[in-house]
């Protein structure tokens, strides 16, 4: 049996290939060694769903967001192997997941439009280059992230449309000392930040919240896909619910930047199934 993962900072998908073809499928909670400590991320995988698969998982495949480093993925690694002691488990970023769902084994521009982002030019089987993925405090341009970040700033400076605020503070009963507290004092700021995401692709007919979907979109096309050589002549290909569900910004944002945007999914899990079950 084989196990697949697919990782991000806000939740984990799992496939199961089982001896005999089939395939079933869970969901967790998101891992992501930058900012979670090893025992952290250990107490998260105590979960019926893992642990009734202890001694039947021959291969685990694990793509997560902060798995670029050898030091993370040897810690990824470390966590596995001690649920699933005669597995081999593999380790990549978040990124070849992003490739091999979306381009298989044919090259293209590989990106990740989530919580957070993240850009790769895939000659087919490797990632031959990157830009750099600093986080959510420094980079994360067009995630989730980047968008509710923009959107609170603009609610604090009182910089938003005024029907736009009321409706602020009517569904999500915001205020400054609150936005404060989740984002400095509590836990993964980015998740907070990124929930915000969601109010403003409800409201992407309204020109304010347009504005600040496609803005953050081109601010990731000149900080990532612009950047790669020839650009304009490879497939650009995304996955990640902000791309997905914000489609048609994202595509007009690529017609005006002159990419040649392909495949868009919400989750990279159905490709990267298909990608392993070819491999067998």
């Amino acid at each position: 049996m084989i196990l697949i993962a697919d990782s991000g900072s806000s939740k984990t998908d799992w496939r199961v290939i089982h001896s005999n073809g089939k395939i079933t499928q869970f969901r967790t909670v998101g891992f992501n060694p930058y900012y979670q400590k090893e025992e952290e991320m250990l107490a998260d995988l105590q979960v019926a769903d893992l642990l009734e698969l202890r001694g039947k998982i021959q291969e685990v495949y694990f793509y997560g967001a902060g798995c670029t480093s050898e030091k993370n993925q040897e810690t990824v690694r470390r966590l596995f192997n001690s649920i699933f002691e005669e597995a081999r488990v593999h380790v990549d970023h978040d990124l070849m997941a992003a490739a091999r769902a979306t381009c298989g084994h044919q090259p293209g521009i590989a990106c990740i439009l989530g919580t957070g982002s993240n850009s790769g030019d895939y000659d087919g089987e490797n990632i031959i280059n990157s830009r750099p993925s600093p986080g959510y405090l420094l980079g994360d341009e067009g995630g989730g992230a980047y968008i509710g970040k923009h959107f609170l700033q603009d609610f604090i400076y009182d910089d938003m449309p005024s029907h736009i605020r009321k409706m602020a503070l009517q569904e999500l009963e915001l205020s400054i000392l609150t936005i404060q507290e989740n984002v400095y004092k509590k836990p993964f700021p980015n998740r907070y930040m990124a929930g915000f995401s969601k109010f403003v692709a409800t409201y992407k007919s309204d020109p304010y919240c347009y504005s600040l979907i496609y803005n953050a979109f081109k601010d990731f096309f000149i900080r990532h896909v612009t950047r790669y050589e020839n650009y304009q002549n490879k497939t650009v290909n995304f996955v990640g619910s902000i791309a997905f569900y914000n489609s048609d910004i994202l595509r007009k944002v690529g017609l005006d930047m002159n990419a040649d945007i392909q495949i868009i999914l919400e989750t990279p899990i159905a490709g990267l199934t298909l990608y392993h079950q070819q491999k067998i």
